[in-house]
């Protein structure tokens, strides 16, 4: 263990960062191993990562010195933040500046910080093609993540910036799924249009980052983007209507209707839909699909990740 290098992994017992120390763990020959972080040690999740032999230890993403700690000796950092939790970009922009000073002052020689794009880069607060939420942001959990970019290298760093994709496991957990109609009509609903979605199995975003790891400096100072497929909604409701055995419609609904569905996060989901659906070259472009096989050639399609999972899929 002594001569392994440690991988620091921030929300360790979450999706991304699960699905990372699985990844190291599970490949006791790779030179590496896991340093799981954690706000409660004691967690179901956390004590599943320490029977896999990861080190689990206490941090907390609002406290930059428990960071700092938990980084030292580390050779690589995971970093990663959690909106969903908060619902803030402010805060979210704070951990941002927590992660990266702490990974600056213990040291750390590889981040991985796994980011989204800005998207008022695209669309400037003052484009009404859609509106602008809590005042300064047009997609609030994209363009925190984006806008904060520069401070890994900022700190001086040595980063990878990672962009990842829509997480197919959202159908399971998001409440995404096909949903019964009042006819009996499975429906499949998503604001795309005709638009590409790409998708992602999230155990293979853990995957993909170990193998940003294994190949040392290759990708430091480089955003790279990862998906599993670019696929239509057609398309989706296709392999999902192959999987269930039953026959499930693509219901394309316009973005404002999406945006009006009411749970908390439909104003910002729907413009992400948006964005992605007008802006789906650069959007897809980002994350080539022969890059991502080449960097795993294991990541798995939407067909291979339904086999797997279709019956987890809640059908309302």
């Amino acid at each position: 263990m002594a001569d392994k290098k440690i991988i620091a992994v921030v929300g360790a017992t979450g999706a991304q960062g699960g699905g990372l120390v699985r990844a190291i763990m599970s490949d006791p020959d790779g030179g590496f191993t896991a340093r799981a972080l954690t706000r409660n040690v004691n967690s179901p999740k956390a004590r599943e990562l320490a029977s896999l032999g990861a080190e689990v230890v206490a941090a907390d993403v609002d406290d930059e010195k428990s960071l700092e700690r938990a980084f030292d000796g580390a050779y690589g950092a995971y970093c990663v933040t959690f909106f969903w939790e908060h619902f803030s970009p402010e805060k979210e922009s704070q951990h941002i500046k927590n992660m990266a000073a702490a990974a600056k002052a213990a040291g750390v020689q590889h981040v991985i910080w796994s980011s989204l794009e800005d998207t008022r880069r695209w669309v400037p607060l003052d484009d009404d093609r859609m509106p602008t939420l809590m005042g300064s942001y047009k997609v609030p959990h994209f363009d925190a993540k984006g806008a904060s970019d520069h401070e890994f290298p900022d700190q001086g760093v040595p980063t990878t910036t990672l962009l990842t994709s829509f997480y197919w496991d959202n159908l399971i957990h998001f409440g995404m799924g096909p949903k019964e109609d009042a006819e009996g009509t499975m429906q499949f609903t998503l604001p795309m249009g005709e638009g590409k979605l790409p998708g992602i199995a999230v155990e293979d975003i853990g995957r993909s980052a170990y193998q940003i790891f294994k190949r040392g400096d290759e990708f430091i100072g480089k955003t790279v983007g990862i998906a599993g497929g670019h696929l239509t909604g057609d398309e989706m409701a296709a392999a999902l209507t192959r999987a269930y055995g039953r026959e499930v419609h693509y219901n394309s609904v316009d973005p404002e209707i999406y945006r009006g569905f009411g749970f908390p996060g439909a104003e910002d989901l729907g413009n992400m839909f948006q964005f992605k659906r007008d802006f789906q070259e650069a959007f897809c472009g980002s994350r080539d699909l022969d890059f991502s096989r080449e960097l795993l050639p294991s990541m798995q399609t939407f067909e291979a990740w339904l086999a797997d999972n279709a019956d987890r899929i809640p059908r309302e």
